[in-house]
């Protein structure tokens, strides 16, 4: 029988101690939602007084019955099942059926920090289920500064959120796969690589060229992982210099991934009314089309391909990537197992 690997279990579910995007805001509305996320289903609902989004483990302490489907008490919810009501912070406040039993007052419930931003509503993956502050959500610029102004395009893709991460850390697909699309088309066929540090990761680039194609990756880490790279824009794509995409991947189940990718442009101003009316009149539909080639080469690899592969000198983004990776989930594997 096949032992998975306790660090590939980890990275299947998400590194623990980070925030990722879970779902856009305009998902999260009067009645709770229900996601599976990170190894999770997750609850989230609005508070309708103060309007913040919160999140539980969609699983009643009492009886394991899904919060979901209950009722909205501000910053509360209550089960459907037995009216056992939970706190946001995951303390029972409030047993119907049995005041002042010992669960009430407990900690009872996995709670998840929650902060929205750029459109979207991101969790803290934390290992400890009751923790009490999670440090702050610190996105790249692109998406926080009001110099820059961004769509959030969001879709589910039918494989492992890991295959997202490796298309996008591969520079080098795109002068094939996406060679027909307007922003795509120039560029060699072939190409050297170099990785380049930087205080929050590394580039995985194409030397000698810049500005042409998709020409560098960038891989960050600020407490949530992001990915970053540029697209060559012509003047008839509005104004705004080249188009940047900030990239974030979330594990769904082992075969989906919730695929995150905001389209920036630094425009400020009349320029930014342009850019934005430009892009959903007529740039939208364009990128929409060149993520949809992306979603159907990789939804079609087999769930094993990445275990039968033959790498090259293009590659070596990927295997910084993973070894990366794989060492931040033996780490945390390894402090899972320590002496308390």
């Amino acid at each position: 029988m096949f032992q998975q690997d306790p660090a590939d279990h980890v990275l299947e579910v998400g590194l623990k101690d980070l925030w990722y995007p879970v779902c856009p805001s305009s998902f999260v509305k009067d009645a709770p939602i229900s996601l599976r996320r990170l190894g999770y289903k997750i609850v989230l609902w609005r508070d309708p007084g103060t309007g913040r989004v919160n999140a539980l483990e969609d699983h009643c302490p009492h009886r394991g019955a899904p919060l979901s489907l209950g009722m909205v008490l501000g910053d509360r919810l209550a089960c459907p099942y037995h009216g056992v009501e939970v706190r946001q912070d995951g303390v029972v406040t409030r047993v119907p059926g049995s005041p002042g039993c010992k669960l009430e007052g407990s900690k009872a419930a996995r709670r998840f920090h929650v902060q929205e931003g750029a459109g979207a509503v991101f969790v803290y993956n934390a290992t400890d289920p009751h923790l009490e502050a999670a440090p702050p959500l610190r996105l790249p610029e692109q998406l926080t500064s009001p110099e820059w102004s961004s769509f959030l395009c969001y879709t589910e893709w039918g494989c492992d959120y890991r295959y997202v991460v490796d298309n996008v850390i591969d520079p080098m697909h795109g002068a094939f796969l996406h060679k027909q699309s307007h922003s795509m088309a120039e560029g060699d066929i072939s190409a050297e690589f170099q990785l380049r540090d930087t205080p929050t990761g590394f580039v995985f680039e194409k030397k000698g060229q810049r500005d042409v194609n998709f020409d560098w990756t960038e891989w960050m880490d600020t407490g949530i992982h992001v990915m970053r790279l540029e697209i060559p824009y012509p003047k008839t794509g509005g104004p705004g210099g080249n188009f940047s995409i900030i990239g974030s991947y979330t594990p769904i189940t082992n075969r989906t991934s919730g695929v995150f990718h905001w389209r920036c442009r630094r425009v400020t101003g009349w320029q930014r009314d342009t850019w934005r009316f430009l892009y959903r009149n007529r740039l939208e539909q364009r990128h929409w089309d060149v993520l949809e080639q992306d979603r159907v080469a990789i939804e079609n690899m087999e769930p094993d391909a990445n275990r039968r592969e033959h790498l090259y000198q293009h590659d070596m983004g990927i295997v910084r990537l993973r070894r990366h990776l794989k060492n931040l989930a033996k780490q945390q594997v390894e402090k899972a197992g320590a002496p308390a």
